[in-house]
C-alpha cells in the first residue's frame, strides 16, 4: 500500500485506488485510472491516493477465516486476529476512503480472481454489512465509486458481461 498525497495541503479527499490488471506496463485500466485520478487532482486541492493493487496477490476466504470472522471480537484468539489482520487492513482501507477508483479488466467474462479476493476481504458481515429483518445492508454509505473497466472481447453491459454487473451490485451494495 501506498499514500500518495498529491497536491500538499492537508486531503480534502481521500481515494482508493485498486487496480486489478496483472499487466502493469501497457494497462489500459490502469491508464484510465490514472487518468482519472489526474483529472480529480485538477478539481480537490488536498487529494489523497492510497494505491492497492490487488494483482500483486492476496489470500482466498478459507475455513479459518470464516471461523475467525464469525467469531466475537473479543473472544478471537491471537491465531484468529492474525487470520483477520489483513483483511482488517484492507477494511480500513476501504472505510478512509471518501472515493474508490476500481481499475479491472474483464478475464473470461468475469473479474480476476484476485478482485474477488478482494471483495471477499472487505465485505465483511458485521463490519461492512450487516444482516437485519429486511435484508442484507451495506454499512460503508456514502462512498463514491467509480469502475473503470477494459476488455478484449467481451461488450460491457453485454449478455456476456459478468464482471460489470457483478461489480455495480457488490459495491453499491456495500456503499450504499
Amino acid at each position: 500500500m501506498q499514500t500518495t498525497p498529491i497536491q500538499p495541503a492537508q486531503a480534502s479527499l481521500r481515494v482508493l485506488r485498486v487496480d486489478a490488471s496483472a499487466r502493469v506496463e501497457g494497462s489500459i485500466t490502469r491508464q484510465l485510472a490514472d487518468q482519472l485520478i489526474d483529472g480529480l487532482a485538477a478539481r480537490v486541492a488536498g487529494l489523497a491516493v492510497t494505491r492497492r493493487d490487488v494483482a500483486e496477490g492476496l489470500p482466498f476466504v478459507d475455513a479459518d477465516w470464516v471461523a475467525a470472522n464469525f467469531t466475537d471480537p473479543d473472544a478471537r484468539s491471537d491465531a484468529q486476529r492474525a487470520q483477520l489482520a489483513g483483511s482488517d487492513a484492507l477494511v480500513r482501507e476501504v472505510m478512509d476512503a471518501d472515493v474508490w477508483v476500481i481499475a479491472t479488466p474483464i478475464y473470461n467474462f468475469g473479474v480476476p480472481a484476485s478482485l474477488k479476493a478482494w471483495i471477499d476481504q472487505i465485505a465483511r458481515a458485521r463490519v461492512t454489512f450487516r444482516y437485519t429483518e429486511q435484508g442484507p445492508q451495506g454499512l460503508l454509505a456514502g462512498k463514491k465509486v467509480y469502475i473503470l473497466t477494459a476488455t478484449g472481447g467481451t461488450e460491457v453491459g453485454s449478455a456476456i458481461d459478468f464482471a460489470t454487473p457483478w461489480l455495480k451490485f457488490v459495491l453499491g451494495f456495500l456503499a450504499a
